[in-house]
């Protein structure tokens, strides 16, 4: 039997997201619901690789694939220890990172396990591709001032370094020769100087850099602690007000965009000044890592899924296009960056890394 597929694995918190490519073409998808009673049986969430494994096999199977037609499984990266970029081969050392959770535990750790548990059956590599935990940062990007604290790469690696090789492949140039400046936006917002491949910076999109959808970014550190110490919060729900209840959700009670363009549509001057404010603080942070790269800049990217507004990508355009010219690339799809990322294994573009001996 051909083997010709790649079986693309994505875990979510309640799902699983499935395809099967044939070279870059996304044959089939499939988002495999997973009933919360089911997965509370699991103490730790690796431990649900099985479970879902055994449902991903009965979905090949009632869509007429078998895993003697894959050349290869790849699956999301997880909270692994920090690593450099690219392409891994799933090995016995990352397994067993994945389900300590060297970095907490998430739904993405299940991805490599689930794709080398079912890359096994046929004798073929698994792999995982860009996850969370990719760190290229200088060692002076990690000083944060405080020497108690210290600066973190925790970004949108795997959709920033996709889009970076296709806009790399649209100007016929090699990834590798290019400094760009890429900002995600999306729920979280990440903005990351690439230097020649590496991102060698980024606001951690949890905690710094511009307000986003759900997020603060920065903030005065001394008002924070003020209200940290006010008695009026808890650690949780402090923190819940940084990522999750902050941004335009805290200013206008939504975290869709559209709903905002909808509200500046109808007039409402807040909406706009709001909207404003978050365009402003990303330009702002794409002019601060452009001096990371001291002003050598080959292109500005935006992309995510909000780089669909035209009102938003207009008002940043306007701002940061003296520092070289602007490439939007909206949406964000997991599946072909995964996808990409075993191609470029198999077409020669990139060498698969081992574990072990690319992390400290």
């Amino acid at each position: 039997m051909l083997r010709e597929y790649v079986l693309v694995i994505n875990p979510g918190s309640t799902s699983t997201k499935v395809a099967i490519f044939k070279g870059e073409e996304n044959v089939i998808q499939k988002n495999l619901s997973h009933f919360p009673e089911e997965l509370e049986k699991f103490e730790k969430i690796t431990d649900q690789y099985e479970y879902r494994r055994n449902i991903i096999l009965q979905w090949m199977k009632d869509e007429g694939y078998e895993t003697a037609q894959l050349k290869a499984v790849v699956g999301r990266g997880g909270l692994l220890k920090p690593m450099p970029s690219g392409t891994y081969v799933v090995t016995d050392a990352l397994i067993e990172d994945l389900k300590i959770g060297v970095q907490g535990e998430h739904a993405s750790n299940l991805g490599g396990i689930i794709a080398k548990s079912i890359a096994y059956l046929e004798g073929i590599e698994a792999y995982i591709v860009d996850p969370v935990a990719v760190d290229e940062f200088d060692d002076v990007a990690r000083i944060s001032g405080m020497p108690e604290i210290k600066r973190r790469s925790l970004v949108h690696a795997l959709n920033i370094k996709a889009v970076a090789y296709r806009v790399a492949k649209e100007m016929n140039k090699d990834v590798n020769d290019l400094n760009m400046v890429m900002a995600h936006l999306g729920g979280g917002i990440s903005i990351v100087p690439l230097r020649k491949g590496k991102m060698v910076d980024a606001n951690n999109a949890n905690e710094m850099g511009p307000f986003s959808p759900e997020r603060t970014g920065s903030l005065p550190v001394g008002d924070l602690a003020k209200l940290c110490f006010s008695g009026k919060y808890t650690l949780a729900e402090i923190k819940k007000k940084i990522s999750g209840k902050g941004g335009l959700v805290a200013y206008l009670g939504t975290n869709d965009a559209r709903d905002v363009e909808k509200m500046i549509a109808d007039g409402n001057e807040k909406a706009k000044l709001i909207y404003d404010a978050m365009g402003y603080q990303i330009a702002k942070e794409i002019g601060a890592m452009a001096t990371v790269l001291e002003g050598k800049v080959d292109a500005v990217v935006l992309t995510g899924g909000i780089a669909y507004s035209k009102m938003l990508t207009s008002y940043i355009t306007e701002r940061v296009s003296f520092i070289a010219p602007v490439i939007i690339q909206p949406g964000e799809d997991e599946m072909i960056a995964l996808n990409e990322g075993v191609n470029r294994v198999f077409s020669g573009q990139d060498k698969a890394k081992i574990y072990e001996q690319e992390v400290k």
